[in-house]
């Protein structure tokens, strides 16, 4: 089975960049079967990993920012591919 991670961000104002350069600097320990990271306006940063591992494996994935990164808790979900 598949599982994609997603983690998605919001920098403060005008961090943007400085967040993106965070995320594609985390390292995860165990490197996942595929890597994005994408941008978006308001300074948003979503990275996707994909795994080979049951829906509930325990997986590595990327941490909180500090607090003068980011403007709220960082987002995640969980997906596992369908047929």
């Amino acid at each position: 089975m598949t599982v994609a991670l997603m983690w998605e961000a919001r920098a403060v104002e005008g961090r943007g960049e400085d967040l993106l350069a965070w995320a594609r600097a985390q390292e995860l320990g165990v490197p996942p079967l595929r890597r994005e990271t994408f941008r978006a306006p308001q300074d948003r940063v979503l990275v996707i990993t994909w795994w080979d591992a049951e829906f509930d494996a325990v997986l590595p994935e990327l941490p909180e920012p500090g607090g003068e990164l980011v403007t709220r808790a960082v987002h995640r979900w969980r997906f596992e591919t369908v047929g």
